[in-house]
């Protein structure tokens, strides 16, 4: 287990954190604690194009939050590890109760339109 107790460590950990600090990648993210999908599927749930869907499936997967099963023509992507759909319900959590600060928050401002978003 990684304990994070230098510099190094604390970058490590706010790498991470970017996969989960875009809006798109999340929404993906949060599509997926329902099961595995198809990129079709995921365009689907989340109204974000094909092509931006799959750069951010791209992403997701080359750092680990995301993989991919071959299933004849189709990938079925799903998230690669129970704790990353952990993580994502104890941020509900927590939100739940911070979710005042975090929205007066003008420090963390969000982009208007998370479809457009960008890797």
């Amino acid at each position: 287990m990684l304990t994070i107790t230098n510099a190094e460590g604390v970058q490590l950990q706010a790498k991470l954190f970017r996969g989960f600090g875009d809006p798109a990648r999340l929404n993906i993210l949060q599509v997926l604690r329902n099961g595995p999908m198809t990129v079709t599927e995921i365009v689907a749930s989340t109204g974000m194009s094909q092509s931006n869907t799959s750069n951010h499936l791209r992403c997701l997967r080359e750092c680990g939050l995301v993989a991919a099963e071959q299933q004849g023509k189709y990938a079925l992507y799903r998230l690669s590890d129970d704790r990353v759909g952990d993580l994502l319900a104890m941020a509900e959590s927590l939100l739940s109760d911070v979710a005042r600060g975090i929205y007066e928050c003008t420090r963390y401002n969000l982009p208007r339109d998370i479809s457009q978003e960008k890797v």
